[in-house]
């Protein structure tokens, strides 16, 4: 059982700046996120792009701003389970929740926000005969640690960031990195589209395009996989296929909580704080929904802000809490650092 003061459901942008209002609270966070790594859509769905509406970023990169995000969360040192879905939750008769994940894992907290973006994202799937067979014996859909890769063959298909840039990282991993593409223009940074043509000029990386995965073979794991090439059948060796077509956003089993639910988004008090029709639940970002919402990253910051001025008020019924700027107050970590303004120097000028 991990208990903590706040389960933040959701590690993107939202979650993670979640984590830093309630740290200035003294308030500690947990975070669950069904995605293998922090950042939700900016980590997996275009790390490499740049965002433009950030406030006092005239241009950042999604992928530095998850990097950002993380190394002001640090001092707070907040928990992370990621690669688990939450699945269950159970009011406890104090007021207090448990959230159990789809791998049984159980948190306890008496402030549940969910942050989940769109929802879990769950992989597209292709089209393919027996693909669910070979789940977990040669087709993978994230990666986690690419060490499972070494010296192996594999087979990457898609055309956006994440394939080219996985096909870029494993080439010094893999044995041989064959990448599929149904066109032959791809859809990603053009630094990343470069190196790929540089590597399969240098023999790193081999290329079929266009031509689309049909089939696969393997009797207890994946050994090959059909390709259709130009109208022309043909069968490659492989350890592992990795289809990155990107993710469908799906809200999943939080939709059987008992929550407030309008098309596929949940319904919040955002007069107040962020609450749904269920005390304790918060929903920010864009998971939620309320009159004139807009779902940008900006305004997920300030539903986080909100929301944990209300958890704080849960959690220390009858205790006041007066907002001081962090400029005046500073920032104490809760691994003993502190972030301060240099103080003022009071000398006479003669």
């Amino acid at each position: 059982m991990i208990k903590t003061d706040i389960l933040i459901i959701g590690a993107g942008p939202t979650g993670l700046f979640a984590v830093f209002e309630a740290g200035l609270l003294k308030l500690k966070c947990h975070i669950l996120d069904a995605l293998p790594q922090a950042g939700g859509q900016l980590s997996e769905l275009y790390p490499k792009k740049p965002i433009y509406d950030i406030p006092g970023f005239p241009e950042v990169l999604a992928g530095d701003l998850v990097d950002n995000l993380m190394e002001q969360i640090k001092q707070f040192e907040p928990g992370f389970t990621l690669g688990e879905r939450a699945e269950t939750i159970e009011k406890q008769e104090d007021g207090s929740f448990i959230v159990t994940s789809n791998k049984g894992k159980k948190f306890h907290a008496p402030v549940v926000a969910i942050a989940g973006g769109l929802g879990s994202f769950e992989p597209r799937k292709p089209l393919i005969e027996d693909i669910e067979f070979y789940e977990d014996k040669g087709i993978k859909y994230f990666i986690k640690n690419p060490e499972k890769f070494r010296d192996k063959k594999v087979v990457i298909a898609g055309g956006g960031d994440s394939a080219l840039d996985w096909s870029i990282f494993l080439s010094n991993v893999a044995s041989e990195v064959t990448l599929i593409h149904r066109r032959n223009e791809f859809r990603g940074a053009l630094d990343s589209v470069e190196k790929v043509q540089e590597l399969k000029n240098s023999g790193k990386i081999k290329m079929i395009t266009p031509a689309e995965v049909v089939g696969l073979n393997g009797a207890e794991h994946l050994e090959s996989i059909d390709i259709e090439e130009n109208g022309a059948h043909r069968t490659i060796a492989t350890d592992y296929f990795i289809p990155l077509f990107g993710l469908t956003p799906k809200l999943g089993p939080i939709g059987d909580w008992g929550l407030d639910i309008e098309k596929n988004a949940i319904k919040v008090n955002n007069a107040l704080d962020y609450q749904t029709n269920i005390p304790g639940i918060f929903a920010i970002g864009d998971v939620n929904t309320y009159p004139g919402k807009l779902k940008l990253i900006l305004c997920g910051f300030h539903e986080a802000t909100l929301m944990c001025q209300a958890a704080y008020q849960i959690i220390n019924p009858g205790k006041k809490y007066v907002l001081k700027y962090t400029t005046v107050s500073g920032v104490d970590g809760f691994d003993g650092t502190r972030k301060e303004a240099p103080k003022a120097v009071v000398k006479a000028i003669v």
